[in-house]
């Protein structure tokens, strides 16, 4: 069965999400039938990469408040991340246009490492406060999940995989999908936002069961999630 998932390595939701999810599978009792598909989604596309700024003031000038009301804007989403064992560093964490970074996610994933780099790149962006918007930061971070520097270096210096990126995102456009993590199973039972495990338990159950039987995507329920105006709730 696959499950497709449209997400952006700025979104901390996404991450957070992201680990629900995986405790969901872990316990399914037919993981090893599961494929899971990652889709790119940029939540905002024509951000400018600034090294120097990071998270918390880019929020404070973008939202035209003080930074003590950023970090307190903030707090919900690191409350979040440490319930579910995530470490957040919104201080280091810098402001980066994420498009060669999926790109890269996109390459990976086509060499079978879809999900190593989509963990490596959360954990290099929240965590680390590494530049997911500079080549040879990328670099770093493919070669630490096992992928070939040469291959690599190839397709960050040239376009590669930019249709990819661009086609999911049509296709997110064309489901109607206006926020990120979203969690489409058996192309038929969908899941907006970052859940609590049961409910994502409930959705593998439902669709294992009707493995094959439809196409026709059904939003179950909707959580935190960042949306296309990159508000985080």
């Amino acid at each position: 069965m696959e499950i497709h998932i449209w997400s952006d390595v700025r979104c901390p939701f996404c991450y957070v999400g992201k680990r629900k999810f995986e405790k969901s599978i872990e316990n399914f009792e037919h993981k090893d039938k599961i494929k899971v598909h990652w889709h790119s989604f940029e939540l905002d596309p024509n951000i400018k990469t600034e090294p120097e700024v990071n998270s918390v003031d880019h929020l404070a000038l973008s939202k035209g408040i003080s930074r003590a009301n950023a970090e307190q804007m903030m707090g919900h989403v690191l409350k979040t991340a440490e319930d579910t064992d995530l470490v957040f560093n919104f201080d280091k964490s810098v402001v980066a246009n994420s498009f060669n970074a999926h790109r890269l996610i996109q390459f990976a994933q086509s060499k079978g490492f879809g999900n190593q780099i989509e963990e490596a790149m959360f954990k290099a962006h929240f965590t680390d406060g590494i530049n997911i918007d500079d080549k040879q930061e990328l670099l770093k971070i493919a070669e630490s999940i096992g992928l070939d520097k040469e291959e690599t270096k190839s397709v960050l210096d040239s376009d590669q995989f930019s249709d990819v990126v661009r086609e999911d995102e049509i296709n997110a456009q064309k489901l109607g999908i206006r926020g990120v993590p979203f969690f489409v199973f058996n192309n038929k039972y969908a899941v907006s936002g970052a859940q609590p495990v049961d409910v994502f338990d409930e959705v593998l159950e439902t669709s294992w069961k009707e493995f094959n039987q439809s196409d026709s995507p059904f939003i179950v329920s909707e959580g935190q999630s960042c949306d296309v105006d990159g508000n985080c709730d």
